[in-house]
């Protein structure tokens, strides 16, 4: 069961939610000792592992006949088991939440709640977002929000606006490229995504568009996060001059957004240390 867990959650993509908590303590910290300081590693430790087994089990979950013709689930990802105690283990993982959330600074409650409403409708219903174009993509901005508590668990004020808002047009952006590998098996299964409603071409533009909008609101915030952001379209468009397959190229995207998200960080920290 234990192996069938970590395969659930997703190991190559355990830092799309841990990795938006060290941007966020980093910016939020006003010294070294705020880095380490209680919320940044228990909120870390939290969305590290058992957020991961609590969103793509859910997701498993709903979309346990959907995922029967989809090939990721040959290999690289695991098909739903099913089984009661999967069943407890995810459930847990997801009100543990609760526990963390009660002794940090209220000003991250907000954020916290957004992401526990969005990351179960997004695939459970009634709501089940996933199944909705547009709405599929903006309910991603989930991603975004384990960074904007974080940062406000540790500076005890509300991030900034803008940098939310180029971070959620990011993780709409890189949702709809995810879903481009999925086309034709959501399609099969009857499944209306933002990429299926698109089309290939149509949604290749679609990230463009929003990962322009990203790095365009970034720039207000710093010009320098503008340009590394600018890394995403310029991507998007040597995948398509270059006829590379979008099913190869979505894999190289966490080593990717790794390294962007390492960037980010280590801004932050320099300002901890030198500012």
């Amino acid at each position: 069961m234990f192996r069938y867990l970590f395969v659930l959650s997703r190991p190559r993509f355990w830092l799309y939610l841990a990795g938006p908590v060290l941007v966020g303590v980093s910016y939020g910290a006003d010294s070294v000792s705020e880095l380490f300081a209680a919320p940044a590693v228990v909120l870390f430790g939290y969305f590290l592992l058992p957020a991961n087994v609590y969103l793509y089990g859910i997701n498993d979950v709903f979309d346990r006949d959907v995922d029967e013709t989809n090939p990721k689930k040959d290999d690289r990802e695991a098909r739903y088991q099913g089984g009661a105690a999967i069943a407890v283990v995810v459930a847990i993982c997801g009100l543990f939440l609760a526990f963390v959330a009660t002794p940090l600074p209220q000003q991250s409650w907000p954020y916290l709640a957004a992401w526990f409403l969005l990351g179960t409708e997004y695939s459970a219903p009634p709501l089940r977002f996933k199944t909705t174009p547009f709405l599929d993509s903006l309910s991603n901005g989930l991603y975004v929000l384990p960074g904007a508590a974080a940062y406000a668990a540790v500076a005890g004020a509300h991030p900034p606006l803008l940098a939310v808002a180029g971070g959620w047009l990011w993780a709409m952006g890189m949702h709809t490229f995810s879903a481009i590998p999925d086309i034709e098996p959501d399609r099969r299964a009857g499944i209306t995504t933002t990429a299926t409603y698109l089309g290939k071409d149509g949604a290749f533009a679609y990230c463009a568009a929003t990962w322009l909008a990203s790095a365009a609101v970034f720039a207000l915030v710093d010009y320098r996060f503008g340009l590394l952001l600018l890394a995403y379209p310029v991507l998007v468009f040597g995948i398509r001059r270059l006829r590379v397959d979008v099913d190869r190229a979505y894999w190289w995207y966490p080593a990717v957004n790794t390294v962007v998200g390492m960037v980010f960080t280590l801004g932050g920290l320099w300002g901890v240390v030198y500012g």
